[in-house]
């Protein structure tokens, strides 16, 4: 099991103890994890959860508990500010297979600087793309990448849990491969100042933004929210300027601060660490039960001052 795929099954044990989903919905999103009823008993010794095999099969073949989201829209598509459009992005150095994203950038002006948006686990949801709606009305050119593009893409899944599963599956570099294709072709693009390239992702695209940095020398500035830490090894290889968002109660998560900001000073790399005290992982996103309002506003003005700094710099 790789450390994204315990990020994953660790925070879907975390919902079930907060009461998101029962039980068995839990034991169903572990099956789709391991790829099986028959491959799951790691996980579950991980996880600490013990289970009958009847009961793991039962749950494997029950329906999915699906939980409402708000619309996830604070910035309409056709803001009269901004042009939007879906792209699909091919790797100019042939390693990876086409890259499906959603590019929203201000609708006259520029050169802007350009920001890849990373998603959290569950795909390319329409709260993502509203990111990227938002870094365009503050003048950026904001790409979101859809990291489920090999599968198909986030809209071929209609359960999230089994969305999770395939990101959770698949080899954490090819998912950094895909970010770094969206970086290298958002500098590229028309309009856009290819020498200010930066990103931000949240949750599962937190510690892949951490990882992206690590991997693209090229990139300005990045805002990790409540990311896994990447490799503390590779710390030493970041350039880009660091602003990691993370919350309070967020027990879990944090217990890699004094690590990674230890690794980031001795690497002496730019950065801030901001953690917003009365909020849980997950606080950022306004369709989701942790959303916080004064911590996302607070945390989007910080990301907003690290971008203008770093970004629109001359």
């Amino acid at each position: 099991m790789t450390d994204l795929q315990q990020y994953i099954v660790e925070e879907w044990k975390e919902e079930y103890e907060e009461g998101r989903f029962d039980r068995r919905e839990l034991l169903r999103r572990l099956v789709l994890m391991a790829g099986g009823a028959a491959f799951v008993a790691p996980i579950l010794k991980l996880l600490g959860v013990s289970a009958s095999f009847v009961e793991i099969a039962e749950a494997a073949s029950s329906p999915a508990s699906l939980v409402a989201q708000a619309s996830g829209i604070t910035v309409p598509p056709d803001d009269p500010a901004i042009q939007t459009e879906n792209l699909t992005l091919t790797d100019p150095a042939g390693q990876s297979p086409p890259v499906m994203a959603y590019r929203a950038g201000p609708r006259s002006g520029g050169p802007f600087p350009g920001v890849v948006v990373i998603h959290e686990n569950r795909g390319l949801l329409e709260h993502f793309r509203d990111v990227a709606r938002r870094l365009a009305k503050n003048g950026y050119v904001g790409l979101a990448v859809d990291l489920l593009s090999h599968q198909g893409g986030t809209a071929r899944f209609s359960d999230p849990a089994q969305a999770s599963a395939a990101l959770g599956q698949t080899p954490p570099e090819q998912l950094v491969a895909m970010a770094n294709v969206g970086a290298r072709r958002l500098a590229e693009m028309s309009g856009v100042r290819r020498d200010r390239i930066g990103a931000t992702g949240y949750c599962f695209g937190g510690g892949l933004t951490w990882r992206l940095a690590t991997q693209n020398p090229d990139l300005k500035a990045v805002a990790p929210f409540y990311g896994v830490s990447p490799p503390l090894t590779d710390v030493p290889k970041i350039k880009a300027a660091v602003l990691a968002v993370y919350a309070g109660l967020d027990e879990r998560i944090n217990a890699g601060i004094p690590a990674v900001r230890e690794a980031l000073q001795r690497a002496g790399v730019v950065h801030d660490i901001v953690v917003f005290p009365e909020a849980n992982h997950a606080f950022f996103n306004d369709t989701g039960a942790s959303y916080k309002q004064d911590a996302a506003r607070g945390a989007w003005e910080r990301v907003l001052g690290w971008f203008d700094r770093y970004l629109k710099a001359p």
